[in-house]
């Protein structure tokens, strides 16, 4: 019979790790921290904040790694599988969340821990291994050069552990390299990527973390209540085409309205797009076995297998929406079969899918132009709709070989190191990062939002908007949402099945956290939580050295179209008043970008007034 561990949604304990003197020790955790900041990216914000001071860089010892889990992870209800990560990430230098989906935050908590708090730089490679309420750090040094995957199935035969027995997240050869934008992979396929948080890890010589499935229940408060409202949010989301055929649909949409990113940007045009939807691909692959997450009956989490051609045999976990984009349109290849291998292979190396897609797109418009030739790729011809150069550039880059070394510094670092004029075709935010794999040309409220983002990507998401190109529309409505994303990321549940993809209500959500938790939390507040991690993590930023000097997309991100719905209109001479007033609405200063005191005061931040307006009080 499973031990009911902890109360109302919480263990009420803390894991910190010091891989350099390799001491594991436990603490409980904060109810007013939990008040607050409720959990997930939360109480990664805040440990954050209050442990990782100016002028310590991403690579340090000092730099925290907060895994963490929010109040629903391990309830049975779509979508509470997930789990959160928060750091200094490596393109901003910045504070950076990311989520991943799959096993690992409800085996964390049957294993006793909400978080775990991660210092130091181990001498040697480890991985850490929570089991049974407690922690051990166990050698790794046999997993070096190994691929996620592969990570992941060396470690279950080491543990003794089958298939759903343990969840193991890790990093591949990129993380190892320090490729600024590696991921962490677990699962057989669910990334926490944003920000190059896997080489984050690597610097602490970290090669895995992984929890053991356990025996303990997750307490909830309202179990009736609670109930219907899980099957009223399964009940709402098997209609969708997600539940089917996950995100691959979406590019569709995003070809119809001029989102879908086609080849750098020099285009807007994918007439193959519709290859790349499920229902279209799914005779192309074998059905291997359902791979869904924790407590999700959805469909579209699969393990396929290529049937037929130069790939037939290979086995994989099927793409979401960004894979397709990346590894199809972005680099000009209409082969289903080799973006889904490409995909796979991204995961596995290690490599975050969004920046890994921009980088090369750029790589092969700059060789297309003549500003690089083999003689700087190595004898490689970067062409358009060419995936196997693509799938040894990959490589290249988490190897760190070659060409392969500069590109993995990222797009934007990349492109000043190519110099000839690449700097003008890359598509990033003066901050350091990529976009996701859209092109926001066609949505500024995505552009704005990611801009102004804290964590390198999406804090608002997208907005259903009358006018997507009109400046004032755009900032007030990114403005007014805000917040309400980073509650769903407190909870830690995926946008999925909550459909907090496309729209960003949350009263749902609010309900499923009440009936856990007990609280009675209106949306209001829940929105007012959300607010106030933004602007803890903002002032983060600010503290160390970002300020809005850098909100800005790149020239290329910023340009006209060639064609497509919004050919000829550029967000460039608008982007000064969306800045503006998106401050403004924000109660930011709209010089240096800071909060307002304020609205520090209003959102119970009080104590970061004084660390970001010292100089001012």
């Amino acid at each position: 019979m499973a031990e009911t561990i902890g109360n109302a949604g919480y263990l009420n304990k803390v894991l910190r790790v010091d891989l350099t003197n390799e001491k594991i020790t436990e603490e409980p955790l904060d109810p007013e921290m939990v008040r607050l900041y409720v959990g997930g990216v939360g109480i990664g914000a805040k440990y954050l904040y209050d442990e990782v001071p100016p002028g310590v860089e991403w690579d340090d010892p000092e730099n925290r790694i907060i895994i963490s889990t929010g109040p629903v992870n391990g309830c049975r209800i779509a979508g509470a599988g997930s789990f959160n990560v928060v750091t200094k990430g490596t393109l901003t230098g910045g504070a950076t969340s990311s989520q991943a989906n799959g096993y690992f935050g409800p085996y964390l908590k049957f294993s006793g821990f909400d978080a775990i708090v991660i210092k130091g730089q181990a001498k040697e490679w480890l991985y850490l291994y929570v089991h049974d309420g407690t922690a051990e750090l166990k050698d790794a040094r046999y997993l070096l050069g190994k691929d996620t995957w592969e990570t992941e199935e060396h470690i279950k035969n080491e543990l003794g552990m089958g298939k759903h027995e343990a969840s193991v997240f890790g990093i591949g050869p990129a993380g190892e390299n320090l490729v600024k934008f590696a991921a962490i992979v677990g699962d057989r396929g669910h990334v926490a990527g944003h920000n190059g948080i896997g080489a984050v890890m690597g610097s602490k010589r970290l090669k895995a973390f992984v929890a053991a499935r356990g025996h303990g229940s997750i307490e909830v408060r309202d179990k009736e209540r609670f109930q219907v409202l899980a099957k009223k949010l399964v009940d709402e989301f098997k209609p969708t085409l997600s539940y089917d055929w996950g995100t691959s649909w979406i590019i569709t949409g995003h070809a119809m309205i001029g989102t879908l990113p086609v080849k750098n940007l020099t285009t807007n045009l994918f007439p193959e797009v519709d290859k790349f939807v499920g229902k279209n691909f799914q005779d192309r692959f074998e059905l291997v076995e359902r791979h869904s997450c924790w407590s999700c009956p959805a469909h579209h989490c699969n393990i396929l297998k290529v049937k037929e051609g130069p790939y037939a045999g290979y086995i994989g976990e099927e793409p979401e929406y960004e894979g397709w984009a990346a590894w199809g349109s972005l680099i000009g290849s209409t082969d289903v079969e080799a973006a889904f291998v490409l995909s796979n292979l991204t995961d596995r190396l290690g490599l975050e899918i969004n920046e890994a897609g921009w980088l090369l797109a750029l790589a092969i418009e700059c060789f297309e132009k003549g500003l690089i030739s083999e003689k700087e790729t190595g004898g490689v011809k970067l062409t358009w709709g060419n995936p196997d150069v693509v799938m040894k550039m990959l490589k290249m880059i988490a190897n760190r070989e070659g060409f392969g070394d500069i590109l993995a510094e990222g797009t934007l670092r990349a492109s000043q190191k190519l110099g000839k004029g690449a700097y003008d075709l890359g598509v990033y935010l003066k901050k350091g990062n990529s976009p996701r794999g859209h092109d926001h040309r066609a949505r500024w409220s995505e552009m704005l939002d990611v801009a102004t983002s804290n964590t390198g990507t999406i804090e608002t998401g997208p907005l259903p908007l009358k006018n997507s190109t009109s400046a004032v529309d755009v900032f007030e409505a990114v403005a007014a949402k805000k917040g309400l994303r980073t509650f769903v990321d407190c909870l830690v549940m995926c946008a999925i099945p909550t459909n907090t993809m496309a729209f960003t209500e949350i009263d749902h959500l609010v309900e499923i956290f009440n009936a856990v938790t007990g609280r009675n939390l209106t949306v209001d507040e829940a929105q007012k939580a959300g607010l106030r991690i933004v602007n803890l993590m903002r002032a983060f930023n600010i503290r160390h050295g970002i300020g809005p000097e850098v909100e800005f997309p790149s020239t290329k991100y910023s340009s006209a179209p060639v064609d497509g719905p919004i050919r000829g209109k550029s967000v460039a001479p608008y982007w000064d008043q969306m800045l503006e007033g998106f401050y403004g609405n924000m109660g930011w200063d709209r010089a240096s970008g800071r909060p307002l005191p304020i609205t520090l005061k209003n959102l119970g931040l009080d104590f970061v007034i004084e660390d970001i307006w010292i100089n001012d009080i």
